[in-house]
């Protein structure tokens, strides 16, 4: 296996693929470079030289400028680089796409799902219970254990879906836990849905169901539990209700474009950008060339490659869109008092990322090469094939919660220094690298460190049969652990 690697031929940096020692000598690019420090692996180091000020580049991109003259073979890292990003920003739309590769497989890959009235298809067919309210979250908990000692047959499960909010909210902020709720109620992985209100809180139940669409609410018990006698034994028998309606659905063979798929990194290193993330961006390839819909969001984690998705808008309409989301969620760091590049964490720049636009260009790989056809606010429901930017922050627990609710029904989760936690539908956790796969066998579905010895394209041939196995039925870790919460954007007061 190398030991470094380039990744563009501009590129003024190369990348550790294991733990390098000072003095130790590398060809890379046809040139040899000594290491003049030891560097860890996932991190970088010059292989031409950089003077004070000049950009640095990675990807082909600059993702940061240098704070003091650097050498080949130098460790290249936040102690000489530092990032060049701003609140502003000008951006061009461009006429003419570049159209993406296709996938000759996509057309003709199938999985195992569940069709509903809607026409979205499930990946699941679950029973969710959704409290309106934090003081009602331990009950929904207790219903779906109860619930679950005995599992109706054609029900995958029952599942609790506690949170804290729901009361002492105001205006906005209501709105967006409301919407967030209404959202995972109309989800096709849940066959069944419990909403259960306390009665005096502002997330009133008869406000929720205004959102829930007619044709759904067959499929919707509520029970108010201030007005009634005992909320266990009359949720007990709703549950019961909605088992009887969902067991009669059954999995049927759909085309790839019917499932929805989500894209997410967290806890990422130096080698996301160079295994996981260009290998979910396969799988976006997939599911787009397929005809289906493709969801990324993290807004701040595609500052300083925001112009690499605003390149592949298709309409004028939609380039704006995404140019006025960027803008805001600047702002939003700005009305903070907060700068916008408050950004690698402690454990990804540990792991070897040194700024927010490296990152973000490691990060907007997981898109692949489909076109950006729609721009959605927070707790919006992707409605047309191809890649949605979806509104919601990098925190990880909110965001894979923001791709279910608009309408996910797989996500596929990179990550360089591994994390348990998972969102209500599977959620296939791909480890960059090979060390965080053998060390944490029961968080990590998939290991794509394989890419560094068996390349692309054998490694995302597994990791589709993977992603077809699991929309069919085959659990992923997430779901064996039982780590399955939801967590909501709070942006307002708290009275």
């Amino acid at each position: 296996m190398k030991k470094a690697l380039q990744i563009h031929s501009r590129d003024s940096v190369a990348v550790a693929l294991a733990p390098l020692l000072a003095g130790e000598v590398l060809e890379i690019a046809g040139k040899q470079v000594m290491l003049r420090q030891d560097v860890p692996s996932g991190h970088k180091f010059a292989i031409v030289p950089v003077a004070e000020g000049e950009e640095v580049l990675r990807y082909g991109f600059p993702f940061g400028r240098a704070t003091a003259s650097i050498a080949p073979g130098d460790h290249v890292h936040s102690h000489n680089v530092r990032t060049a990003l701003g609140l502003g920003g000008e951006y061009r739309f461009e006429t003419e796409h570049v159209a993406p590769p296709t996938s000759p497989q996509a057309a003709t890959r199938h999985f195992d799902g569940y069709g509903r009235e809607d026409g979205t298809v499930g990946t699941r067919n679950e029973i969710w219970i959704i409290p309106t309210v934090g003081c009602v979250g331990r009950t929904a908990e207790r219903l779906a254990a109860m619930a679950s000692a005995e599992l109706p047959s054609g029900i995958d499960g029952i599942l609790a879906l506690p949170h804290p909010y729901g009361c002492s909210q105001l205006g906005d902020d209501l709105d967006g836990t409301r919407q967030i709720l209404a959202a995972l109620a109309c989800h096709p992985n849940a066959g069944g849905v419990l909403l259960i209100g306390l009665g005096c809180e502002s997330n009133q139940l008869s406000a929720l169901m205004e959102l829930i669409p007619a044709r759904r609410r067959h499929r919707i018990r509520t029970l108010g539990a201030q007005m009634s006698e005992d909320e266990i034994e009359e949720g007990l028998k709703a549950i019961s209700e909605l088992s009887a309606i969902a067991s009669q659905d059954r999995r049927e063979q759909f085309p790839l474009s019917k499932l929805r798929l989500g894209v997410k990194c967290g806890g990422s290193d130096g080698l996301s950008g160079v295994t996981a993330n260009p290998l979910i961006g396969r799988m976006a390839d997939a599911v787009g060339d397929a005809g289906g819909s493709v969801i990324l969001t993290e807004i701040p984690e595609i500052f300083g490659a925001e112009q690499l998705l605003m390149d592949r808008c298709t309409e004028r309409e939609t380039f704006d869109a995404l140019v006025g989301l960027v803008h805001r969620f600047k702002q939003y760091f700005a009305d903070h008092g907060e700068p916008v590049s408050e950004n690698p964490s402690p454990g990804n720049i540990k792991g070897g990322i040194t700024t927010l636009e490296e990152k973000s260009l490691g990060a907007v790989q997981k898109g692949g090469h489909v076109e950006v056809t729609d721009v959605i606010p927070y707790a919006g429901r992707a409605s047309r094939t191809g890649l949605t930017i979806l509104e919601a922050p990098g925190n990880d627990a909110v965001s894979i919660t923001a791709l279910t609710a608009a309408g996910a029904t797989l996500t596929l989760f990179s990550t360089g220094r591994g994390t348990p936690l998972g969102s209500p539908i599977p959620t296939l956790k791909i480890a960059s690298n090979s060390a965080l796969a053998q060390a944490k066998p029961r968080w990590i579905d998939f290991d794509a460190g394989a890419v560094l010895e068996q390349g692309l394209d054998e490694t995302s041939d597994a990791l589709l049969d993977l992603v077809i196995t699991t929309a069919s039925g085959k659990l992923s870790r997430n779901e064996t652990n039982a780590e399955r919460s939801i967590a909501i954007w709070k942006k307002g007061v708290t009275l």
